[in-house]
């Protein structure tokens, strides 16, 4: 007798860990692969923050801890809170998570039930989706275009409810894939206009703190009713150490809680002391946050001069989201063969856009300067013979 998989099991793969899976067993067979995937920093974590971390070891004994988090990492995320943004949060509102995934996951899960419509941006992270086909959310899709500079507006907002009864907005700025922000005027209108029509927002802001034009703006300064999630894992180079957190309206602290300690338990222990010294480790992220600005001019210069001059403003994040129409409306099968002759592994647009991402590729530019070069020097000789 076979036995069916579940129909909620049915989704849409990520394709960047797809791509990111045959470029590393490439890589293991020799070939020297750049990674472009996935937004994966190259940097290390500070040393500061792994002897901080290490000083929290207890000789190898690492334990549960309050399904919220640490009280100090709760205390110290909400500091920053103050500090960089001006914003007041409670600590008992800050909800330290396994990676910005598990507080998508308990956002979904605490703010809205089976067959509730959420508007997305297009074109997005893949995972909001895929997480909300899971559990039997409705997306609806809102295409960005240059009138509103790629990203959601209050006016798309109000007409998408009027024809669809939307009961949530999930916005990330900067965006992913594009690095795309939206301006501190346009943040305000959303969360107005989402209060005033009882749509419950959320904000992705975990590429804050990567800006290179303009000023990243939390909602938390408009809004007491958002859902904020932010990770350490991008500007603070902590992929693996599956760290992140949320900040949550005070009544669904303890829904939230009852949540987390059902599906997770808690975060991992040693990854919470490591997020309390990442804070104060300024200096070296910065130097961090610098190559990433010499990548971003020098993708610039070098997609422009191979003729790859069409991709949304990189206001902050480390990605390109560029037009491949010239050469290719399938990038799904263009990135396969990019990896398996020029060993360079980027994402094709199909991972986040349904309509048009036939015709785009992300290129992510977080790993090392050198790399980046190497990169555009295979992408410009080899374009040519296509």
């Amino acid at each position: 007798m076979t036995f069916g998989t579940s129909k909620r099991s049915e989704i849409q793969p990520f394709l960047a860990m797809d791509v990111l899976s045959a470029a590393n067993e490439a890589k293991r067979a020799g070939r020297p692969v750049i990674h472009m995937e996935v937004g994966q920093p190259a940097a290390a974590v500070p040393e500061s923050v792994i002897a901080y971390a290490r000083s929290h070891f207890h000789g190898g004994k690492l334990s549960y801890t309050d399904a919220l988090g640490i009280k100090p990492l709760r205390e110290r995320i909400a500091e920053h809170y103050a500090a960089d943004y001006g914003a007041t949060v409670d600590p008992r509102q800050v909800v330290v998570t396994t990676g910005s995934s598990a507080g998508f996951m308990l956002t979904f899960l605490a703010a809205f039930d089976h067959g509730d419509k959420i508007a997305l941006q297009a074109p997005g992270y893949p995972a909001y989706r895929n997480i909300m086909k899971a559990l039997g959310l409705e997306v609806v899709d809102l295409v960005a275009g240059p009138e509103d500079r790629y990203t959601l507006s209050a006016e798309a907002i109000e007409k998408a409810h009027s024809e669809h009864g939307l009961n949530g907005v999930l916005l990330a700025s900067p965006a992913n894939p594009s690095g795309t922000m939206i301006q501190r005027d346009a943040l305000k209108a959303l969360c107005d206009t989402c209060e005033r029509l009882k749509i419950r927002f959320i904000s992705d802001e975990i590429y804050h703190r990567l800006v290179y034009e303009g000023e990243a703006e939390t909602a938390l300064s408009f809004s007491n009713e958002a859902f904020v999630i932010n990770s350490f894992s991008k500007y603070y180079c902590m992929t693996g150490w599956r760290i992140g957190w949320m900040i949550v309206p005070e009544d669904f602290i303890r829904p939230v809680e009852r949540l987390a300690q059902n599906l997770f338990i808690s975060a991992p222990e040693l990854s919470q002391w490591a997020g309390v010294a990442a804070f104060d480790a300024t200096e070296d992220y910065d130097l961090v946050l610098s190559e990433y600005k010499k990548n971003r001019a020098l993708l610039t210069e070098r997609l422009t001069s191979i003729g790859l001059s069409s991709f949304w403003p990189v206001d902050g994040a480390f990605y390109f989201y560029v037009d491949m129409g010239a050469y290719t409306n399938d990038t799904l099968a263009f990135s396969r063969r990019m990896l398996d002759e020029i060993n360079l592994a980027a994402t094709p647009g199909a991972d986040f856009d349904p309509y048009s991402g036939n015709r785009f590729i992300r290129f992510s530019f977080a790993g090392a300067n050198a790399d980046m070069a190497t990169a555009m020097d295979r992408l410009g000789e080899w374009l040519p013979s296509l």
